[in-house]
């Protein structure tokens, strides 16, 4: 009976201890950023977010010219750049490689929570914007093609969902703090440029992005969550890339 209560109290101190950061946090996190992609998309519909959302948008625009991006001639061809790293196909090839390495290095239980989330919350963004359907902007000159719904932003959502997942699963391997910190600001600031891009070249409203952002974010610290709980078993460590181990064997 003792030890039974001593082994209570054991699992108890670790639930305390561990608990408030592990699942707690990003759970939270998650219910806050929820609430605030329902209310944002209350405003729109109320028409609230109307004016901010026009005055942001013409910022990037040349005043007397809505069809010609502010700045020099080379930041239009920048902006292309950088929302090609929020594309379909950049993220899916993005997505194929990273988990690719993590079956490579024998960890195909991370391999396959990759894969699951970034599938499902691309399948989630898409219920989003064919429910919404709000329209894109039609008060500047698209600078490139775009045929799908408006809210939320895909690139930024789906950028969001793909890089900041697999940055969570990196860190969780990483002991470096500085390295940790580091991948995650990196993460972070692509999924801004994208999102900023989407605003730049006239195919979303800056209330899109936002909302992309969001619920990405949001997707990713759902995700967060899951590969903490005991059922997803991951390491704590990336395991030794078998070639290593031959290749050590071979100079020795």
């Amino acid at each position: 009976m003792h030890e039974a209560f001593e082994k209570i109290m054991r699992l108890s101190l670790v639930a305390r201890r561990e608990l408030p950061w592990r699942y707690i946090l990003p759970t939270g996190i998650l219910a806050l950023l929820g609430f605030l992609v329902i209310e944002l998309w209350l405003e729109i519909a109320e028409g609230e977010a109307r004016q901010l959302d026009r005055a942001i948008l013409l910022l990037f625009r040349r005043s007397g010219d809505f069809g010609s991006l502010i700045g020099p001639a080379w930041l239009e061809q920048t902006m292309v750049d950088i929302t090609t790293l929020g594309s379909a196909t950049m993220l899916t090839l993005l997505t194929i490689a990273s988990a690719g390495l993590m079956a490579v290095r024998g960890t195909y239980r991370v391999s396959a929570i990759l894969i699951g989330a970034i599938a499902s919350g691309s399948i989630l963004v898409a219920m989003f914007k064919d429910f919404l359907e709000r329209p894109r902007p039609g008060l500047v000159h698209h600078l490139v093609n775009e045929t799908s719904m408006s809210f939320p932003s895909g690139h930024a959502a789906n950028s969001a969902i793909v890089y900041l997942t697999i940055a969570v699963l990196f860190v969780r391997f990483e002991r470096h703090f500085a390295t940790k910190l580091f991948v995650l600001a990196m993460a972070a600031s692509i999924v801004l440029a994208i999102g900023v891009s989407r605003v730049a070249l006239g195919v979303h409203w800056p209330s899109d992005v936002l909302a992309g952002w969001m619920l990405g974010t949001g997707w990713a610290c759902f995700w967060a969550i899951i590969v903490k709980l005991p059922i997803a078993r991951i390491p704590e460590v990336l395991p030794a890339d078998p070639g290593d181990a031959a290749t050590e064997r071979h100079s020795s």
